[in-house]
């Protein structure tokens, strides 16, 4: 039991997380700060519409949650498929070990960067939160 309790741990702090976004509504005013990007530039960040997008998936509207952020939702779903990985091992006591290539690192980079401009061009209104 003991070599689960990282997963686990982890498991539970980010249903805590989206379990609290679930509760506070990111769509009524107050509740989070802005974005210091959005404030600063009226540009949006990958990260811009995540809260929403959160809020949205923990209560099954997934078009919802994909017209926030769809980069967000892509990152939960590798998540869970990385922490469904981790489970897995952990119970087997091996360790996880997940050795990326730098050219992996450079793609994700390059989405987000193209994501992030795209989002902010008139015709990417679709991906603006």
């Amino acid at each position: 039991m003991r070599r689960l309790a990282a997963p686990l741990g982890t498991l539970a702090a980010v249903a805590g997380a989206f379990a609290y976004v679930g509760a506070v509504d990111p769509n009524e005013p107050g509740h989070y700060p802005v974005c210091p990007l959005l404030r600063v530039t009226g540009a949006f960040c990958p990260g811009c519409g995540g809260l929403r997008s959160a809020h949205a998936f923990v209560h099954g509207d997934l078009g919802a949650a994909l017209s926030a952020n769809a980069v967000a939702v892509v990152g939960y779903v590798l998540f869970a498929a990385v922490w469904v990985l981790w489970l897995v091992r952990s119970w087997r006591g091996q360790p996880l070990r997940i050795a990326l290539a730098p050219v992996w690192w450079w793609a994700l980079g390059a989405v987000l960067l193209v994501f992030t401009v795209v989002r902010n061009l008139p015709f990417g209104a679709a991906l603006a939160p």
